[in-house]
């Protein structure tokens, strides 16, 4: 199991990488993270959902995500409560106190789909949640000590040197830990250096004298890696008279799958920003909405933040707009939530740009898709659907996506300056993404594969972790963990 000191310590890339070194040796490799936070999420083979960072693994593994690998899924629709999935399926909608009862029922199905891994695969490779030392979670935990005290499991800890006091955080979490926590981890990993590593030798022998645990391996920084985000938004791509096409999207409180944006953001002839709140929102060539775990409340957000005045500016010099799966819902005339699935029971008044209307039912639908866009060409696409609207009108007779199942999806405004879809993934393949940014105006932008990109920097990663990790030290862990 693979814990870390914080969040964003590493965990999910490390995870990847080890499954990728180890599907390469010919192992049979699973991923599984007991329980997980995001708003970012993969419709499975088994036709459930998990966290997306665990779908990355199963692909760095050679498989097909299903929902053992991520058994808890919590989707947070406030601060304060979140939709709980359980083993890929909506169980319960719950606020902090009431998943805290709750966890005891979680944990058996964690612990089902953990049978069922270790019954199949030679080794399953855990990533923990957050950090073992949150010490006012630690009663019930089913996300990081908890479940491996459960399974008897051995814990490599990650830090990243790059956010500053990598010594203390490691230190000061064993610190907290019970005597039987602190045995259990086997050695440290240290991310993102960069720099002499002969200038961290006095430190990493410091620290192997103060704890007794071994310095397993120092990782470095991978400029321009691009893998799948588990939640977080990269937004350090800035605007430029550069590239030839500016596109926008904001970034509102409850926004998920924001990596279906991804593909854009590596385009070379596109120039891509996200917007967050209280930022000023420069002219583009299109702007995006995507996807919303809280529809109601974040097209609210755009209102309180100027952007329905912008996209009304925008459309009327003739600018493009794409709504994906939330963001399209935001489009039509109305959006209901009468049993107050995403928030207070109630309606609210869509931007009216496509003349329809949605309503939030209980049943989410989840599915891969696959098929072909209603553009010139008839580029072929491929995605997934995760969503709980369902969307009515006279504008979904013009749809964007005619699917292979028989049914079609979204729509296309009578003037074509606005497409709308449920379908994530939109942009992934090489053909809907120059199919899309031609009509959005960039033509001859040729092709990026965004599926190939990610292969090739998924071993980039196993490459540079097998580089630099002890491998003696490592491949013991896993021998012992084997036969426990």
């Amino acid at each position: 199991m693979v814990q870390g000191t914080t969040s964003d310590a590493g965990k999910s890339t490390l995870v990847a990488a080890l499954c990728r070194i180890l599907q390469r040796r010919g192992i049979r490799v699973a991923p599984f993270k007991p329980q997980n936070m995001a708003l970012n999420s993969a419709v499975t083979e088994d036709g459930g959902e998990i966290g997306r960072a665990q779908a990355l693994q199963a692909y760095a593994c050679g498989l097909l995500p299903h929902t053992d690998f991520n058994p808890v899924l919590l989707k947070p629709t406030t601060d304060r409560k979140a939709q709980v999935i359980i083993q890929g399926r909506v169980a319960a909608d719950l606020d902090a106190k009431d998943y805290h009862a709750y966890k005891s029922r979680a944990m058996q199905s964690v612990l089902d789909s953990w049978r069922r891994l270790t019954e199949k695969f030679d080794t399953v490779l855990v990533e923990g949640a957050g950090s073992p030392a949150e010490i006012n979670l630690r009663d019930r935990d089913i996300a990081n000590m908890g479940f491996a005290e459960a399974v008897d499991c051995p814990v490599i800890l990650v830090a990243d040197i790059d956010r500053g006091g990598v010594f203390a955080h490691l230190v000061g979490t064993l610190d907290v830990l019970s005597p039987s926590e602190q045995n259990r981890i086997k050695g440290f990993v240290i991310n993102r250096f960069r720099g002499d590593i002969a200038l961290l030798e006095p430190g990493l022998k410091w620290l192997e004298k103060r704890t007794g645990k071994p310095v397993l391996g120092v990782l470095p920084y991978l400029h321009g890696l691009f893998l799948d985000a588990e939640d977080a938004i990269a937004v350090s791509q800035e605007l430029s008279d550069h590239n030839r096409l500016k596109v926008i999207a904001p970034v509102y409180p409850r926004v998920s799958n924001h990596n279906d944006l991804d593909p854009l953001r590596l385009h070379p002839e596109v120039d891509f920003r996200w917007i967050g709140p209280n930022q000023p929102i420069p002219p583009a060539d299109l702007i995006i909405l995507p996807g919303s775990k809280a529809v109601r409340a974040d097209l609210a957000w755009l209102r309180e933040q100027g952007w329905v005045e912008t996209l009304q500016r925008h459309l009327r010099y003739g600018g493009k707009v794409i709504g994906i799966c939330g963001g399209f819902q935001m489009l039509g005339q109305q959006l209901y939530d009468p049993q107050g699935l995403e928030g207070a029971p109630g309606a609210s008044a869509g931007l009216g740009w496509l003349d329809m209307a949605t309503t939030l039912e209980q049943e989410k639908q989840l599915r891969n898709v696959q098929g072909q866009l209603c553009l010139p060409g008839q580029p072929e696409m491929t995605g997934y659907e995760i969503h709980l609207g369902v969307s009515e009108g006279p504008d979904l007779k013009r749809p964007l996506v005619a699917l292979a199942d028989g049914r079609s999806d979204g729509a296309i405004s009578a003037d074509e300056q606005i497409i709308g879809t449920y379908c994530h993934g939109l942009f992934d393949q090489p053909q809907a993404l120059s199919g899309l940014l031609a009509w959005a105006g960039c033509h001859d932008a040729g092709t990026v594969d965004f599926v190939a990109r990610r292969e090739a920097d998924l071993n980039r990663l196993a490459d540079a972790v097998e580089q630099n990790l002890d491998w003696t030290q490592v491949d013991h862990i896993l021998e012992q963990s084997r036969h426990a």
